[in-house]
């Protein structure tokens, strides 16, 4: 079968090819590294993974005027206005999206075992791409397909928008999971695409609300992946409501809706806050180094300290990451906590006989007030009474989702840039979902293209400002194609 075309009517691959993306994913192998890489799992006392992402927002600001502006990178508009704030990192900007590519190949020919896992938005690749930077791709296929190296980079899934997922509908944020997945195979090939495993989410947003939860889990199911990076901090025990016992060890996610479904994947536990300092100093490697085997399902295993990272953000990722991870890389290989990427972690518990239901079970924070109310089954108004209940019990109970940070709503205060984003969603899904409009047709290709741009988290994060009159308008840009073209 042939490859995916990179670009379709002037813009990136998002859609039309379902039934290529589902065949791929079908047909994929049972395994990904358990025959290319040489870990004594057996010996090993414990190891560590870091997960870097990466993301730039599209923005009208290619021209003066914000309503004709044509949608471009973030990363061009620094490259092309230096002088403001920190515009000047733009060159260091592309060059981290890069140096893995340079990174990988220069340790293992020194006979190292580099791992590393990576996670790039669409709207990233689609940026990079508009501004003629192939360099950046050529260096990462290498690493991508290349049998010598690609052991040693596990690509994860994403939104395609960077969209997150507690205040984005279910609907649309199972067309950016398929998005991304359509604009990746497009670049990297269908065969590298098989061999994604995991799941990156947006600011390690996962929903709480048992619904959204529940259709978040079976989105990724669907399209195909095993297990999902999960925040510390957004999920429970499930059985008393508890933190996290054994966070370096992998759980089992569980979510029920109000109607009695459940659904459940693999977590791996990301612990601690979103500092870049901390992968960039390669903390997960020297905490590993602290810990000994763990036992799993009766079964002695080595615990996987995980941690992810902006790739690109801050002084110490930019300027000293790249030493650390070498001298991260050079020490662990061969030691007993060597680096490892995570399917290829869980593919060496399978290998010992550890199996899916011998890992702990857990569910987004707060469920377990909702489950000691709620009669499973009962249905999605008697949910919503419930969650007004425990509401006005307790100020802390929220419905909103859990992320790497505790102090940020992604729905409060949002009004300005969510109203629009509603409008445009709910008019994709009257003109064009409803309809059984086509994937394949470039009307809903453009559509889909602005409807996934305004669902950037950026447009929520910064709250008001120019962010916002961003967001604003490509929302508006989204409503209008809806509006005349359907």
């Amino acid at each position: 079968m042939a490859e995916l075309a990179e670009y379709v009517d002037g813009l990136p691959n998002i859609c039309g090819q379902e039934a290529e993306i589902e065949a791929t994913l079908q047909q994929r192998a049972p395994t990904v590294y358990a025959h290319e890489t040489h870990i004594p799992f057996d010996r090993i006392n414990s190891a560590c993974a870091i997960a870097l992402h990466m993301h730039q927002p599209l923005i009208p600001a290619g021209g003066w005027n914000l309503r004709t502006a044509e949608i471009i990178s973030n990363l061009q508009y620094m490259m092309e206005n230096q002088g403001i704030g920190d515009n000047h990192n733009a060159g260091v900007f592309h060059w981290c999206y890069k140096r893995i590519g340079e990174f990988v190949p220069q340790l293992i020919h020194e006979g190292k075992q580099p791992r590393v896992m990576l996670e790039y938005s669409g709207t990233l690749y689609h940026g990079l791409r508009k501004m003629g930077l192939h360099d950046v791709f050529d260096i990462l296929k290498n690493v991508t397909c290349n049998h010598q190296y690609r052991h040693a980079v596990e690509w994860l899934g994403a939104p395609w928008g960077h969209a997150v997922a507690p205040s984005t509908p279910s609907q649309d944020f199972r067309l950016h999971v398929k998005a991304w997945q359509h604009h990746f195979a497009a670049i990297f090939g269908k065969e590298a695409l098989s061999r994604v495993r995991g799941f990156s989410p947006s600011e390690m947003a996962l929903p709480n609300h048992p619904d959204v939860a529940f259709e978040y889990i079976k989105t990724l199911r669907d399209c195909g992946y095993t297990w999902v990076l999960v925040q510390e901090h957004s999920v429970e025990q499930s059985a008393n409501g508890h933190g996290l016992e054994k966070k370096h060890l992998p759980h089992r996610l569980v979510c029920q809706n109000s109607e009695g479904e459940s659904v459940d994947i693999i977590a791996i536990i990301k612990t601690q806050g979103s500092d870049t300092k901390l992968v960039a100093q390669m903390q997960p490697f020297y905490e590993a180094k602290s810990l000994t085997r763990w036992e799993l399902g009766g079964i002695s295993v080595p615990p996987l300290v995980t941690q992810i990272a902006d790739g690109e953000n801050g002084g110490v990722m930019m300027n000293e990451f790249p030493g650390k991870f070498f001298d991260a890389t050079r020490e662990s290989s061969g030691s007993n906590t060597p680096m490892l990427n995570a399917t290829e972690y869980l593919e060496y518990l399978s290998a010992l006989g550890v199996k899916g239901s011998d890992f702990p079970v857990i569910q987004p924070i707060h469920q377990k007030a909702i489950w000691d109310r709620f009669e499973a089954g009962s249905g999605p108004e008697k949910l919503a009474e419930t969650i007004e209940v425990l509401r006005k019990e307790d100020h802390r109970f929220h419905m909103e989702g859990g992320s790497w940070t505790n102090d940020i709503s992604w729905v409060k205060g949002y009004e300005n840039v969510l109203g629009p984003m509603e409008e445009a969603s709910s008019l994709f899904h009257e003109k064009v979902l409803k309809p059984g409009i086509a994937p394949s047709d470039p009307r809903y290709r453009n559509a889909l293209f602005h409807l996934m741009t305004a669902q950037t988290s950026c447009y929520r994060y910064w709250g008001q400002g120019q962010w916002t009159d961003y967001g604003r308008e490509i929302c508006r840009r989204a409503v209008e194609i809806l509006r005349n073209d359907f």
